[in-house]
C-alpha cells in the first residue's frame, strides 16, 4: 500500500479506502461479510475508512464501527460527514451549528469512537451563514472529538470563501475536500477544485472512481439484476447512456494490453492525478477488494494517458 499526505498537512493516508457508501448496513448487511471486507482492506493497508451519518440512515456507521473496533484506534483515519435530513425535524439537516454539534455526538456513538479524524461538510448549505459552519467545525477541533474538518462536493468558489474566512478570524481551515472523480466526470475537480485546494495545501479523496461500477465494464451488455444501477434508479438515468458505455468498451483492450481489468485501470488514472491523497472504492466481495488493491502499484505512461483522454474526451463531464 502507498501512502499520501493529505495535502501538506502531517496525516497520511493510505491511497486507497475503503467507503460505506450504498454498501455498508445498506447493500451489504451481513456482518460476517461486512467483517471479511474490512478485514481484508486492513490488512492489506488500508487506513482511511470513509463512512457518513446518511449512509443507510446511520447503519453504514454502526456497522463499519462495530468491525473497526477490531483494530487499535491510533492505526485508522476514520471520516463521517453531516449535511443530509437525518429525520423530519427542521433542525436535523444542514450545517447550522446546532446540527454539526448533535451531529457529530451521534456519529461517534454509533461507530464508537472517541474523535473522528476527519470531518466533512456533505454539501454547501445556502441557509446557513458559512461563519457559523466554520466556527462550528473549529470549535470541535478545539474540542478533540474531530482532528481534521474538510468539504464534499463544494465548488471552488466556496472553498476559498471558507479558507478567507478562517484566515481573518484566525480558526481551522478545512484541510480536505471530497469531489467527484473519474475518468468521466472530471472538469470541476480539474478546472476548478484542484486549483484552489492544491494552493491551499488541501488534500482530495474522491469519491465513484469507477462511476458506480460503469468503469468496471459489468454494464456493458445490460444492467445485472443485483447491481447498484439495478437499485438505484437515480443512478441508472446517470450512467446507463450509450456513449458512457461505449468509451468504457473502448477502455477494454488498453486494459488488457497492460495485464490490468478496466476497473484496475481506471483507479490507476484516478491514482496518478498529484493532487488526490486518496481513491475511495465500495466493496460487497471480497474479490471486488482484491482486485481493486492492485490498482495502487501501476504506473500509466504518456502514451497511455494519450490513448485514454482520446477515447473519453467526448464524454467527459
Amino acid at each position: 500500500m502507498q501512502y499520501r499526505r493529505l495535502g501538506k498537512s502531517g496525516l497520511k493516508v493510505s491511497a486507497l479506502s475503503l467507503g460505506g457508501w450504498t454498501t455498508f448496513g445498506d447493500t451489504l448487511t451481513d456482518p460476517r461479510l461486512a467483517r471479511d471486507i474490512i478485514v481484508k482492506a486492513y490488512d492489506s493497508g488500508i487506513n482511511f475508512f470513509d463512512i457518513a451519518d446518511v449512509y443507510a440512515k446511520g447503519e453504514a456507521e454502526r456497522l463499519m464501527g462495530s468491525i473497526l473496533k477490531l483494530f487499535p484506534r491510533h492505526t485508522l483515519v476514520i471520516s463521517s460527514k453531516a449535511y443530509w435530513p437525518m429525520s423530519d425535524d427542521v433542525n436535523d439537516r444542514g450545517l447550522s451549528r446546532k446540527h454539526i454539534m448533535e451531529s457529530v455526538e451521534k456519529s461517534l456513538q454509533r461507530i464508537g469512537t472517541d474523535y473522528l479524524d476527519l470531518y466533512f461538510c456533505h454539501r454547501w448549505d445556502d441557509e446557513t451563514p458559512l461563519e457559523e459552519t466554520v466556527r462550528a467545525m473549529n470549535d470541535l477541533v478545539h474540542q478533540g472529538k474531530i482532528l481534521y474538518w474538510g468539504t464534499s462536493e463544494w465548488t471552488g468558489a466556496q472553498i476559498r470563501q471558507a479558507l478567507d474566512l478562517c484566515e481573518r478570524h484566525n480558526l481551522y481551515k478545512p484541510q480536505v475536500e471530497q469531489p467527484q472523480y473519474s475518468l468521466i466526470v472530471r472538469r470541476k475537480v480539474e478546472e476548478d477544485v484542484l486549483p484552489v485546494a492544491e494552493g491551499a495545501g488541501m488534500g482530495l479523496v474522491v469519491w465513484s472512481p469507477l462511476a458506480s461500477g460503469l468503469l468496471t465494464g459489468k454494464y456493458d451488455d445490460a444492467v445485472p439484476s443485483d447491481s447498484r444501477l439495478a437499485r438505484f434508479d437515480w443512478l441508472r438515468d446517470n450512467w446507463y447512456k450509450q456513449d458512457l458505455i461505449a468509451a468504457t468498451r473502448q477502455l477494454k483492450p488498453i486494459a488488457e494490453g497492460l495485464g490490468l481489468t478496466r476497473a484496475q485501470l481506471a483507479i490507476a488514472w484516478v491514482l496518478r492525478q498529484p493532487g488526490v491523497s486518496s481513491a475511495i472504492t465500495g466493496a460487497t466481495k471480497v474479490a471486488q477488494l482484491e482486485e481493486t488493491l492492485k490498482a495502487v502499484d501501476v504506473t500509466l505512461d504518456a502514451e497511455t494517458l494519450a490513448r485514454i483522454d482520446e477515447i473519453f474526451a467526448p464524454v467527459v463531464q
